[in-house]
């Protein structure tokens, strides 16, 4: 325990110093494709060696240097995909795949709208769409392929790497990183030698481009010209920097580009270390000659070029070509997947810190909860809970009844959340380390033994996840009988997952430790934590039978993470720096097919003000995943330790959280069956208005609800911009209203939450707030009806039991569509295949935006039967209220509005 406890306090001292992770000088593959570029290699294709078949169609391309060719396949997907490999022809072994005429060719997908254009000298690629190009590859020969060559080459011919086996000096080789990498005391030694890829992707038109986590960085990315590229490189940083490249605890190798008119994406399918520059050129107006006329000008369109390099692996990349944001995040789901549908607890507000010290602690804070009438849903444990941090094991001092524990929470509808790290403690008696020791389940060091590491246990083996049989056992893991001590209550937390190795190069696992399947670590870095969280939420699917949905949160991620839970933005502090760019981290998580995620309220590192910790508060109530959370050495931070005032100011906007869940919980449905993210930056609903394309310091809930958290201290008063010049927004809170396509400025106060109902929507909300989601299952709704400037309104409202899979397997969920036009607002069926039964009914409704006073309310049920019903008017505000109704929400029914 004390070698433990030296470790984590070192790591913490390390991880601040940047030092001790590299930036884009130290890292070899990037200097080699660097210099390459000086050098002029381009590529020819051979369309004479065309082969085509039904999907795709297959050539050759060759370095005019080296001779050496390479296999490009071109594919036509559905859902105006198109997908580019670059292989070796004949590789020295496997490289890692994560899943016309001489001169030119084109490819037509089956609509005709989009052409591909392949040229064959030199070799390129032009993405065309009614004769315009969209997208060009290799146009500014950034090709580059690294074969694999045979160990004993090191010493023989030192080569480069860049296909040419040419001589180069001992000084030079190990400069550029052939054979040895140095980084401070590592050496990582690399089996066949450089390995790297890169290609260049020229986006026409485009200057605003958006994607790639995970960094601590702004929403639109910016040029790297001057500085670093944006590094993909899952690591370990305690306390990151705000605005900084650095690569952090997850990567999706998936950008975003738009424009009025457009949206596309490139999906990057390497899981190895990789960089990413970007450079935009702006458009430029010129005279076609000097004797033409003034008017005789042409316009060149601006250009966003990207060049993506990584360490290993093959050139896989997917065109996604739109044309509209919704378009692009159905076409990235059909690759890697839509969001789970979460269970409704996990939308609930979550405790954390590290640590809750024992059973009777837990009791105190779930009770604090209660006792100031503040919700929660879920008590998390971090590793101290364990004995000796030895996962699926209890400290039987501390916890020495865990199951009494959970019945305590269960007994008030709540949940507990542990901790699993991929790491197991090197000990003969751990029976988890002795049965994955047996059965060769840890990744292995190149010499064939188990690698080993140092973190939060001391001495550690880690799991290969990336191994299926690994992830079978580890899932098995989870069944209540093996896992003594849970319940059906207990759900799950990875954390540590980039993997972080406390004494390894950037703290992290050596590149040339082995994985299943003979697999270097470099070529599957970034997809390790990626397979611990599809392990865990699959284990806990089997110990319910698959009849319960898992939750599971990870810090590390990759393409498709979605699948499987949710997750964060790691170690912050607490700054208001750190929650001012956690808005922009999130949107570019939501938009890169990761809905589910959050920042930890409060930050993770250091003592916030209190100020700071209700502004956080108050952001991460309209923010998808809601958890305060803290380090060891911190000041204890319930939300009733510092005094009445933000007692009642936290309360309130927790409260605020669980009235919007019915609202929430159905933006989650979408997310999950139509791949629309629950959080959007507001380009993504107002795709034609430029003023949007760079906002960042708000956004979008669904379509309906514009957030703009307050961000700076003692701020008395905000600039909110409204979008859409034929839009009409509502104060949430007043029912002000203003036009849209302008900024407000809008007078806060520590109290204020600026969030805004846009005009022609319907909210759906709870009446009622309960001690957690569970004692609101029954609770009535209310409507929140914000006229548009015809006098009209649409929303939606999905409903299950929120935690099963019995909505998708026996079709057990409501869920309807209210309309009001006409003056008459109606709830009908939106998707007849459900048959959920609900005892639920809506007892409120809010109209904002009614112009003038009605003579009369009638309810009308589906039987024909007329009711009046009380009503009151705000002429100032121009706000109908209708209270004390009880109009079923599965049944049909109007509110004429006379």
């Amino acid at each position: 325990m004390e070698a433990a406890e030296k470790e984590e306090i070192s790591v913490e001292d390390e991880a601040v110093d940047k030092t001790i992770f590299k930036d884009c000088s130290k890292i070899a593959f990037y200097r080699r494709q660097k210099q390459q570029l000086t050098k002029n290699t381009t590529y020819q294709a051979l369309l004479g060696s065309v082969n085509t078949e039904q999907d795709s169609t297959r050539f050759q391309i060759i370095s005019e240097a080296t001779k050496i060719p390479l296999v490009a396949e071109v594919y036509g997907i559905e859902k105006d995909i198109f997908r580019l490999k670059i292989n070796e022809e004949t590789p020295l072994k496997p490289r890692l795949i994560c899943s016309g005429d001489t001169g030119s060719l084109i490819l037509t997908d089956r609509k005709g709208d989009l052409k591909c254009h392949i040229s064959a000298n030199p070799f390129k690629i032009d993405l065309m769409c009614k004769n315009e190009a969209v997208i060009s590859i290799n146009s500014l020969g950034q090709l580059y392929f690294e074969h694999l060559q045979a160990p004993h080459k090191q010493r023989a011919t030192k080569g480069n790497g860049q296909n040419t086996p040419a001589a180069t000096s001992q000084e030079n080789q190990e400069d550029l990183g052939l054979w040895e990498e140095k980084f401070g005391k590592f050496v990582d030694v690399k089996a066949n030698g450089p390995s790297s890829v890169g290609l260049d992707f020229s986006l026409h038109g485009f200057e605003y481009l958006y994607g790639i986590p995970q960094h601590a960085e702004s929403h639109q990315l910016k040029n790297t010209r001057d500085g670093d590229a944006y590094r993909l490189y899952n690591l370990d940083v305690y306390g990151y920097q705000v605005h900084d490249k650095m690569g952090i605890y997850g990567s999706v190798p998936y950008l975003l580009a738009h424009k009025q008119g457009r949206t596309v994406g490139i999906f990057w399918l390497n899981a190895s270390e990789t960089l990413v520059e970007i450079n935009t050129e702006p458009a430029v107006e010129y005279t076609l000659t000097q004797m033409a006329p003034a008017a005789a000008k042409q316009k060149v369109r601006c250009r966003t070029d990207v060049h993506w390099m990584s360490e290993s692996g093959i050139i896989d990349v997917f065109l996604l070509t739109g044309p509209t944001p919704a378009d692009v995040f159905k076409q990235y789901s059909y690759i890697t997947g839509t969001q789970a549908m979460p269970p409704l607890f996990s939308l609930g507000y979550h405790q954390c810190r590290w640590n809750y010290e024992d059973e009777q602690d837990v009791k105190a804070v779930d009770a604090g909860f209660d006792e100031h009438d503040i919700p929660y849903d879920v008590m998390w444990l971090d590793i101290e809970h364990t004995e000796d941090k030895k996962y699926f094991t209890w400290d039987k001092k501390r916890f020495a009844n865990p199951e009494r524990m959970q019945e305590l929470l269960r007994s008030k509808k709540r949940k507990l959340v542990v901790i699993s790290d991929p790491h197991v403690k090197v000990d003969p008696d751990y029976t988890v380390y002795a049965q994955a020791k047996e059965q060769g389940f840890f990744v292995k060091n190149p010499e064939g033994g188990d690698f080993e590491g140092v973190c939060w246990p001391g001495l550690s083996s880690y799991l290969d996840f990336t191994n299926p049989k690994v992830r079978e056992w580890y899932s098995s893991l989870f069944a209540f009988p093996v896992y003594q001590g849970s319940t059906d209550i207990l759900f799950l937390w990875n954390d540590m997952n980039e993997p972080s190795v406390f004494r390894g190069p950037e703290l992290t696992m050596h590149k040339s430790a082995v994985h299943y399947g003979n697999w270097e670590h470099r070529e599957l870095h970034n997809i390790y934590g990626f397979y611990q969280q599809m392990a865990t939420a699959e284990g806990l699917i089997q110990r319910s039978k698959g009849k319960e949905r898992p939750f599971v949160l990870s810090r590390s991620f990759f393409a498709g993470s979605q699948k499987y839970g949710a997750v964060w933005t790691g170690d912050n502090t607490a700054e208001w720096s750190y929650l001012k760019i956690s808005i922009p981290m999130l949107l570019t998580l939501s938009v890169s097919g990761i809905s589910f995620c959050g920042a930890d309220v409060g930050g993770f590192i250091g003592n916030p003000e209190a100020e700071l910790l209700v502004r956080w508060y108050q952001a991460g109530a309209y923010q998808p995943f809601f958890r305060g959370h803290a380090t060891m050495n911190t000041k204890r931070r319930e939300p009733w330790l510092f005094g009445e005032e933000y007692t009642q100011l936290i309360r309130e906007a927790i409260r605020q959280r669980y009235t919007l869940l019915p609202y929430l919980y159905s933006l989650f449905y979408h997310a999950h069956v139509s791949s629309q993210p629950v959080m959007r930056p507001l380009w993504v609903e107002f795709p034609e208005d430029l003023e949007t394309f760079a906002v960042e310091d708000e956004y979008m809930l669904g379509s309906a609800l514009l957030v703009h958290p307050v961000t700076e201290p003692q701020t008395a008063m905000i600039d909110v911009f409204l979008p859409g010049s034929d839009e009409v927004w509502y104060d949430s809170k007043t029912f002000a209203y203003w036009k849209g396509g302008c900024t407000v400025k809008i007078p806060v106060t520590l109290d204020t939450i600026p969030v805004f109902q846009r005009g022609g929507s319907v909210v759906p909300i709870k009446t009622t707030v309960g001690k957690s989601t569970g004692w609101m299952a029954d609770s009535p709704y209310g409507l929140r009806v914000a006229l548009s400037t015809q006098g009209s309104a649409v929303g939606e409202l999905y409903l299950d039991d929120g935690h099963s899979f019995q909505y998708l397997d026996q079709d057990q969920f409501l869920h309807r569509k209210f309309l009001f036009c006409s003056s008459v607002l109606t709830n009908r069926c939106a998707d007849g295949k459900g048959r959920f039964p609900s005892k639920c009914i809506v007892q409120q409704i809010l109209v904002f935006g009614l112009k003038k006073k009605p003579s009369s309310v009638t309810t009308h049920s589906s039987d024909g039967k007329a009711q009046p019903a009380a009503f009151t008017y705000c002429a100032k505000t121009s706000a109908l209220r209708l209270e004390k109704l009880s109009l079923p929400v599965g049944e049909d029914w109007e509110v004429r509005v006379g």
